[in-house]
This record gives structure tokens, sequence and C-alpha cells, in this order.
């Protein structure tokens, strides 16, 4: 799915490693994907991205991912779009259900033994019996 015809940029100073090219190029970049408006995407793929995106999209409805690694602001833009690809594919792959299986019984033997392990340890932990 390609979503770049849809993510808006702009672009700040950054707080990253350049040293005085910090205090004169803007490298920071800020893509923002609108969701609402979006034709790429159909009404249920919209509602699974806002539940499981909430935490980075705001009021207006946009996810928005910045990316501040590098000096480069191109690198920057690239390394945004990746990201935003990547929040999008995740959470609109689908969730697979875990088949439920029953423990092996080699599963089960190194659970008791633990446990006799354990006791042993806290066993040797009291005090002696003085009688």
């Amino acid at each position: 799915m390609n979503l770049e015809p849809e993510i808006s940029f702009t672009a700040s100073r950054s707080s990253g490693p350049g040293g005085q090219n910090v205090n004169k190029v803007n490298t920071r970049v800020i893509a923002r994907f609108d969701l609402m408006a979006s034709q790429i995407l159909n009404e249920a793929q919209k509602h699974t991205l806002f539940h499981k995106l909430k935490n980075r999209i705001n009021k207006e409805g946009q996810l928005i991912v910045a990316c501040e690694e590098t000096r480069s602001q191109h690198r920057n833009k690239e390394m945004a779009i990746d990201l935003l690809h990547q929040l999008v594919g995740l959470a609109l792959k689908p969730v697979t259900k875990r088949k439920a299986t029953r423990p092996t019984r080699n599963s089960k033997l190194k659970r008791l033994q633990s446990k006799k392990i354990q006791s042993q340890r806290k066993e040797n932990r009291r005090r002696p019996d003085i009688q």
C-alpha cells in the first residue's frame, strides 16, 4: 500500500547531531498522514488504525511521525516514510488466534523439577531444628 501521495511533510530545526549545522539547517522532518481524508484506506482500515495507533494520532485525525536521526533532511524524510509504512502495516496486519495446546510430558517434568529445586532452596534457608 503506497501512502506517499497522501503524506505531507514539514521540516524544522533538529536537536540531533551536527554542531553548528543544527542551528542553520532544518533537518528534522515531521510526516503527517491524514486518516480521515485518506482515499487509499477503507472505513474498516481507518477504524482499526484509529484504535491501534491512538497515541500517535492528533485531534485532527492525523497520524504523525517525526524523524531527526541524521544530519540529512532527505534521509530523515525517507526514514519517516519507512516508519509510517511500518506502523500502518503492523496495525493492519490481522491478529492470528492462539491455538490452545496441552503441555508436553517433558515440560511437566521440568516444571515439577524446578519446583522441587525451589522448595529445597527455601527449606535450606530455614533454621535447623534443635531438639
